[in-house]
């Protein structure tokens, strides 16, 4: 289960940065066949696929405002604490985000700037089957909040007796969140990205979930529906040296290998006997996680691995990307320096991941899979348009006309070339 890969070449790098595989066309069609359904039967489907997939009886969809009242009164004071101070964290670091709308004068007479708009109706999924991930709700809410969006819509999956675990509805209501429907896996993204009679349609869909959720938002930003990113099972990359603290290192995989059995953890290091000494560490704390059965299958598809030196772990982790980089290292911030690809990185022996994913204040929706190198994890921007402005005068034209004229004409847009032309002749 705790392989060591030692030294490997390069070229066996590639295989080593792929994540657990799943049957991809077989995936698509199940998911497909859930949104084709969704999109004809409407609140019909969804009440359906509630008694298969969630074995629950729901009369309706909507979470009604008692039901939100009842779960809030039941949540105690140190829980409620816990949240208002995440909730703190999550705004200031957000709310620091706002980008100024300056107005750039390129030459004489042509002046352009950006404006900020929230995006109108946004979709948040927040999945609550093993593990209800009621900080995913304040990740998403509240960045949503301060952009201004006008309409958030939270769709989350029922238990047996049809109710939403009393975490998410508290969550919601400190949140600001009021429309709450009972929907999940790939039903709830169908239901927001082509509404029904209950569940109105969002312009974006935010949130991560299981492959199935996933593929469906995969497939519905095909139909003209945006998403935040492909966010798939979770991951983590620790580099170590010998300051790292062993028990620490443990902790840390084990926090993301219990997310479920297709998490993946990987510990790179340069020396072995660190390596030796996390694995120890991890085989003593698994016996004590009541999710070790998870743990277990998912540190069976995860990898620790010698380096010739921490260069190559770097350059290892940069062709992995992942969601999560851990910096165990005497020198972590010259390291950080050189980290290109990486939803969020954590430094030292006293950041663990789970600062990031509860109440430090960065925003833990990231981006899996590899896809850290080209996505960046939910942000204020997320939930905002940039809309661009601009405004000629007629010397400003008159500065540019000859070059908006030539390449009009060379791409052999005629029509384009004498918008400018007719102006310069008009008096």
């Amino acid at each position: 289960m705790l392989e060591l890969i030692k030294y490997p070449h390069r070229k066996d790098w590639l295989a080593l940065c792929e994540r657990p595989a799943m049957d991809v066309a077989s995936l698509r069609a199940q998911v497909q066949d859930i949104l084709d359904e969704v999109n004809e039967k409407g609140d019909e489907a969804l009440k359906s696929f509630a008694k298969k997939f969630d074995s629950a009886d729901l009369d309706a969809l909507n979470v009604s405002e008692e039901e939100i009242e009842i779960a809030s009164n039941g949540i105690d004071n140190a829980l409620d604490a816990a949240m208002q101070m995440a909730i703190k964290n999550i705004r200031t670091f957000h709310n620091a985000q706002w980008e100024k709308s300056t107005r750039i004068s390129t030459i004489p007479g042509v002046e352009c700037w950006r404006k900020s708009v929230p995006i109108e109706k946004v979709g948040l999924y927040i999945p609550g089957g093993s593990a209800p991930l009621f900080s995913t709700l304040l990740m998403l809410a509240i960045p949503a909040k301060i952009a201004g969006c006008k309409e958030i819509v939270l769709c989350t999956p029922p238990n047996k007796e049809g109710l939403i675990h009393p975490a998410i509805l508290h969550a919601a209501k400190l949140a600001g969140v009021t429309k709450i429907f009972k929907a999940g896996g790939a039903q709830a993204i169908a239901a927001m990205a082509f509404g029904t009679e209950t569940v109105p349609k969002a312009d974006k869909i935010f949130g991560p979930g299981n492959q199935y959720v996933t593929c469906a938002k995969q497939l519905v930003q095909q139909n003209g529906v945006a998403i935040d990113m492909p966010a798939g099972p979770s991951e983590v990359l620790i580099l170590a040296d010998e300051t790292c603290v062993p028990e620490f290192v443990a902790a840390d995989l084990l926090s993301q290998a219990e997310h479920g059995p297709d998490s993946q953890v990987v510990l790179l290091s340069s020396e072995e006997h660190v390596l030796v000494q996390c694995q120890n560490e991890i085989r003593k704390q698994l016996t004590e996680l009541p999710r070790n059965q998870i743990a277990q299958q998912a540190l069976s598809k995860s990898h620790f691995i010698l380096m010739k030196h921490m260069d190559e772990c770097i350059d290892f982790s940069n062709q992995y990307a992942p969601e999560h980089l851990i910096i165990a290292c005497k020198n972590d911030e010259q390291l950080a320096e050189r980290v290109t690809n990486a939803g969020s990185v954590f430094l030292g022996n006293y950041s663990p991941e789970s600062a990031g994913d509860y109440a430090s204040g960065t925003n833990h929706t990231l981006p899996t899979s590899g896809y850290a190198k080209a996505y960046s994890g939910v942000s204020l921007d997320s939930f905002l348009k940039k809309i661009t402005f601009q405004r000629l005068t007629k010397h400003g034209l008159d500065l540019l006309a000859n070059t908006i004229e030539t390449m009009a004409e060379t791409e052999g847009l005629h029509a384009h070339k004498n918008a400018v032309t007719i102006r310069l002749k008009s008096k």
